[in-house]
């Protein structure tokens, strides 16, 4: 009896697994929206988006595109079409609740080591927060670490919403400093200090492993610490700078033009309109919140609603965010709103949305796998009720990875279940 009950849950199992691997695999054709194609040029009103196995295979007029035999067809009439959102700077994942250091993998403030720390490792993508993330439209996320007790943050990772186990796009997309005030108080009290400190750091990574065996000696940094720096002095990482104040940008802009081969990002950047033609000089992307018009601190006293707009006017590179940090952990689904107040603040529509979807994926390096619905991409699509930059737009249908994702969330759970309309519900509602 056991061996056949055995079996019968193979049997199952596999044919749980060939239906799964039907869904993934079907085509899908969204028709007759409007397609926003890439937020920086003329959307296509009545389009037609194709893909299959994850890719996006046709973008077109409808009537242009081919659509396979056999394709699901849904039916966006009326509805707008779009990339799905990405945002850059996120916490979303790694942790419940961030005052419970427990649930809370975003910082390790006491451990030895800091540019070795791979933040992707704490990341959770059965957590609460995905559904209701990925039910505002955010498809992509950048894990980005906290500083602990030195100036490094270690890396951080790029992942979808799907919630499925391998959500990880790329591990190790990003290295975290920390600049301006917060490096300081980290490196001792001024910024002379944080100056010294992660002009030492570099230097123990650029003679890596030389001052870590016979008769050599490091400044600061551990062996495992200098190691994980490589790629990062090798270019193939970004590193964002968390910093404010334009002096401090400035500072940045010096110390990364002794190294050329270092891809520096502002990250906060409430004073960067200051710096704009010196960053738009040194292709320095900027990741910023629009929305802060009042100074959080000394380095942010220059702080405007105008900042972005400035930006974009110099030509700097520029990505929306949650770049303070500001209930990161929770607060990626707000995105669009972010970018319709810099709309309501004088930037144009395009650049407003291409800064929440081909932007961060350009910064970050993923600008040919993500960001637009472009033939070859992945195919994160999202199907919006209206315009995804106002408030009362939401999204109809979300594809991650060409497999269309839920839209319910433990709120949606909790309004049904309390709903005014269940309250003939034979059962009191602590018992729903």
């Amino acid at each position: 009896m056991m061996r056949k009950s055995m079996m019968s849950g193979l049997l199952c199992a596999t044919a749980l697994l060939a239906a799964t691997s039907a869904a993934i695999a079907e085509p899908v054709a969204v028709t007759g929206g409007k397609i926003v194609f890439d937020g920086r040029k003329a959307p296509i009103d009545n389009g037609t988006v194709v893909f299959d196995n994850g890719r996006i295979l046709a973008v077109g007029p409808t009537g242009t595109v081919t659509i396979p035999k056999g394709a699901r067809v849904v039916d966006a009439s009326g509805k707008w079409v779009t990339p799905g959102l990405f945002d850059a700077f996120t916490r979303v994942g790694l942790a419940e609740a961030g005052a419970d250091d427990a649930s809370n993998d975003t910082v390790a403030r006491t451990a030895k080591h800091s540019a070795a720390l791979d933040l992707s490792l704490g990341f959770n993508p059965r957590s609460s927060v995905l559904p209701i993330t990925r039910a505002e439209g955010v498809t992509r996320i950048a894990g980005v670490p906290e500083a602990g007790a030195s100036l490094l943050g270690g890396y951080g990772f790029v992942a979808d919403m799907s919630g499925a186990g391998a959500s990880i796009t790329k591990a190790k997309a990003l290295f975290l400093v920390e600049w301006g005030e917060g490096g300081a108080g980290r490196a001792g009290g001024s910024r002379p200090a944080a100056n010294a400190w992660l002009e030492a750091a570099f230097s123990d990574a650029e003679r890596f492993p030389a001052a870590f065996t016979g008769s050599g000696e490091a400044d600061v940094l551990r062996r495992a610490d200098a190691e994980a720096l490589q790629p990062v002095l090798r270019g193939e990482v970004p590193i964002f700078f968390r910093v404010n104040r334009a002096s401090d940008i400035t500072q940045v802009l010096a110390m990364v033009g002794k190294r050329p081969k270092l891809r520096p990002i502002i990250v906060g950047g409430a004073e960067a309109w200051v710096v704009a033609r010196e960053l738009a000089a040194a292709k320095v992307p900027v990741l910023l919140d629009p929305i802060p018009n009042l100074p959080e601190a000394f380095e942010s006293l220059g702080a405007t609603r105008q900042n972005v707009t400035r930006l974009a006017e110099a030509g700097v590179t520029f990505a929306i965010a949650h770049a303070t940090g500001a209930d990161a952990e929770f607060q990626a689904r707000l995105l669009p709103q972010l970018a319709g107040n810099a709309v309501a603040n004088g930037l144009g529509w395009g650049a407003a949305f291409a800064a929440i979807t081909s932007a961060p994926a350009e910064i970050l390096g993923l600008g040919g796998q993500l960001g637009t619905l472009a033939a070859g991409k992945i195919a994160d699509v999202v199907v919006w009720d209206g315009d995804p930059l106002e408030l009362s737009s939401s999204p109809s249908a979300v594809f991650i990875n060409g497999v269309e994702t839920g839209l319910t969330t433990r709120q949606t759970r909790l309004r049904d279940r309390y709903h005014p309309t269940r309250a003939s519900d034979p059962l009191p509602q602590a018992f729903r």
